[in-house]
């Protein structure tokens, strides 16, 4: 026997013979001549130590060890393939654990949607979604406890990647008694004497996108109050503390008592980007191309499902 010593491929000669019971019958199943499986089977009960087929000018037949030796055989050859479909599924991206990081907000619009899809898809891949602000996100990112966040307004990180999601437009959030809601559309400069709930700008750049374009129609929101979350955010405008400017999708958890209004001219945007590190896993590749394709348009376009 080679210096290797017992090899898979012994194990499955002797199995074939084993279960055939004939030199020729199983050097037909094994693709092989007859000769080389003689040998291989000489050489497995040299390495092992004593005989596990019995021959004779008539039959062939299992020894005692060799019936034994049968049964560890093939829970062998069985593992090792459990093992190799395994290697197969977790190098295309198929099987592990899949850390996203989100906001409330981003949720709404339609991730959830796109996580259920992915896990009917890829059912080996174990998703855990972490809701956090958006300033922790690409940190968390960097440090390696996320694989990958969606974002509305990702930064310039050179080890981070991102890529469009899909659009969103964001509208005025405000009680429906308050006088501006008998309107069907407002313009930014509509509510520059209003006082604003805001997102916290300290935690997200979304934030500071909405105070940009207020600036940029004229004047500097008066902000009350600042929060993390959109439906803290449509909590404080039903409890009559101010308005607001949120995603569209935030509508879906409104109370019944507010009313969104669309914003004319689409000054604000609340697009959402998918961002993961240059270097990642498989199961992030995974991910993303089935995002790109779930989506459309690169990593997707009019939002998930659409």
């Amino acid at each position: 026997m080679d210096r290797t010593g017992m090899e898979l491929r012994h194990l499955r000669y002797f199995v074939a013979v084993a279960e055939t019971l004939s030199f020729t019958e199983a050097a037909r199943r094994l693709a092989i001549s007859q000769p080389p499986l003689s040998q291989q089977i000489r050489d497995l009960e040299l390495e092992i130590g004593t005989t596990l087929i019995a021959r004779s000018s008539r039959n062939v037949s299992l020894t005692p060890a060799g019936a034994a030796f049968l049964t560890r055989a093939r829970q062998i050859l069985a593992e090792a393939v459990r093992a190799r479909d395994e290697a197969r599924v977790i190098g295309a991206g198929r099987s592990g654990t899949l850390d996203i990081g989100m906001t409330g907000a981003v949720l709404l619009g339609g991730l959830g949607g796109l996580v259920a899809a992915f896990q009917i898809f890829a059912p080996g891949v174990q998703v855990r979604l972490h809701e956090m602000p958006p300033g922790e996100q690409e940190a968390a990112l960097g440090a390696g406890r996320l694989d990958l966040c969606f974002l509305r307004t990702p930064g310039a990180d050179p080890a981070l990647l991102a890529e469009p999601a899909w659009h969103e437009g964001v509208s005025a959030v405000l009680p429906r008694d308050h006088p501006l809601a008998v309107r069907r559309r407002l313009a930014l400069a509509d509510l520059r004497d209003e006082p604003f709930v805001f997102f916290r700008r300290a935690d997200s750049r979304f934030a500071d996108h909405l105070w940009t374009c207020c600036i940029e129609a004229g004047f500097a929101p008066r902000i009350v109050q600042e929060v993390v979350e959109a439906h803290a955010v449509m909590a404080l405008v039903a409890d009559g503390f101010g308005i607001a400017l949120l995603p569209d999708s935030a509508r879906r958890l409104a109370p019944s008592g507010l009313g969104f209004r669309p914003l004319a001219g689409n000054p604000a945007r609340a697009d959402v980007s998918l961002v993961y590190p240059r270097e990642h896993s498989a199961v992030v590749g995974e991910f993303i191309g089935f995002a790109r394709t779930r989506l459309g348009r690169g990593a997707g376009s009019g939002g998930p499902g659409s």
